[in-house]
């Protein structure tokens, strides 16, 4: 499946015409827009706003920013012909977002829509109006600078989002490296504790690096959790391969079903870089027989270019490098929180791991 990027979309707006002024997708929104410059690769884009039919002119306005992190979420919640809500996906976060979303609008692979809704009364339920939504059709481009609305008989049923809670965790004195930032350390450890959990509810046993083992979490160290692997020597897939066994000790996660299984081999890349975890999960792949596994990164979304830059170096290229994004692992989360998962097969997981060698 296509996948967008923040770059992707800072080029499209960029290519824009900057002398002229764009309205925004609701008529009855007065305001124009014009783009004041771009920062390539990944914004921030400037902008300045104004409302003509109150009297007010650009060269009163002050510069604003739409910035790399709110392009980034928004990358990230577009799949090819499916409508997204820009208000869903952005809340009350950034007051800029209409801007955003008028502009990229403009752009020719974006349409606008008004996908029906599903609305739900006393248990019946009914369709009504829906709300504007942006559909992404890249292989169906409208002239630029234009917008464009599409009829769609695609309705959304509105209901919430699953939310991801974790509780207090401490971290051991040697965790990782010091110089690391506290918050990136507890970020790591947070999708840690997902991937177990994860592990737990599907029926895996799963392998915590050595020194994160000390993790608390509600009050108990991670090693100390059902199903967490205390040593690789009492998994009979590693009995007979001590260089493996310590080429394993200090990756992030490894899950392993039934004694004869190794679903997935796992690195946690917050911020230490993608090439340290390919290198490990590298290590351990020369030093383990062929077996079926996936060699995973688990990296932030906003990483995605650079997890593709390196899982497609030539030294990594027969790992097969998925990417399981921290969006898609807190899906899956809180998928098993709610939902209490059983009886999954582990190609369950596919849905959830993006391949990213290119071929």
């Amino acid at each position: 499946m296509q996948k967008l990027s923040a770059s992707n979309i800072v080029a499209f707006i960029n290519q824009l015409d900057k002398r002229l002024t764009y309205n925004y997708i609701n008529p009855k929104t007065k305001g124009v827009i014009k783009i004041e410059g771009v920062d390539m690769p990944e914004g921030p884009i400037r902008i300045k706003r104004w409302n003509p039919s109150l009297g007010e002119t650009e060269v009163d306005q002050k510069i604003e920013s739409i910035s790399s992190e709110m392009i980034w979420r928004v990358a990230n919640a577009f799949n090819p012909n499916q409508p997204i809500n820009f208000d869903r996906v952005l809340g009350a976060s950034y007051n800029t977002r209409s801007v955003f979303e008028a502009l990229l609008a403009h752009t020719p692979e974006f349409y606008f829509c008004y996908p029906g809704r599903v609305e739900n009364k006393g248990g019946i339920s009914s369709i009504k109006h829906g709300h504007k939504h942006l559909m992404w059709r890249p292989d169906a481009p409208h002239k630029s600078g234009v917008l464009i609305k599409i009829e769609t008989d695609i309705v959304i049923s509105e209901v919430p989002t699953l939310d991801v809670f974790y509780d207090s965790l401490v971290l051991p004195d040697n965790f990782e490296q010091q110089e690391i930032d506290i918050d990136v350390k507890r970020r790591h450890a947070q999708i840690q504790i997902a991937l177990y959990f994860i592990g737990k509810q599907l029926g895996f046993r799963t392998w915590i690096a050595q020194n994160d083992k000390g993790i608390l979490y509600q009050n108990k160290r991670i090693g100390e959790y059902e199903g967490v692997i205390a040593s690789l020597k009492d998994e009979k897939l590693m009995t007979a391969y001590d260089d493996a066994i310590q080429a394993a000790l200090l990756i992030d996660c490894i899950w392993f079903k039934n004694g004869r299984l190794m679903p997935a081999v796992m690195e946690v890349e917050h911020s230490t870089g993608v090439t340290s975890g390919l290198t490990r999960m590298k290590n351990f792949k020369d030093k383990f027989p062929p077996f079926p596994t996936r060699y995973v990164i688990v990296a932030p979304d906003e990483d995605r270019d650079k997890v593709i830059k390196e899982a497609n170096k030539l030294q990594f290229h027969d790992l097969d490098t998925r990417y399981f994004t921290y969006s898609a692992v807190e899906e899956l989360y809180a998928l098993c929180q709610k939902r209490k998962l059983r009886g999954v097969t582990e190609e369950f997981l596919d849905c959830f791991m993006e391949p990213v060698l290119v071929k």
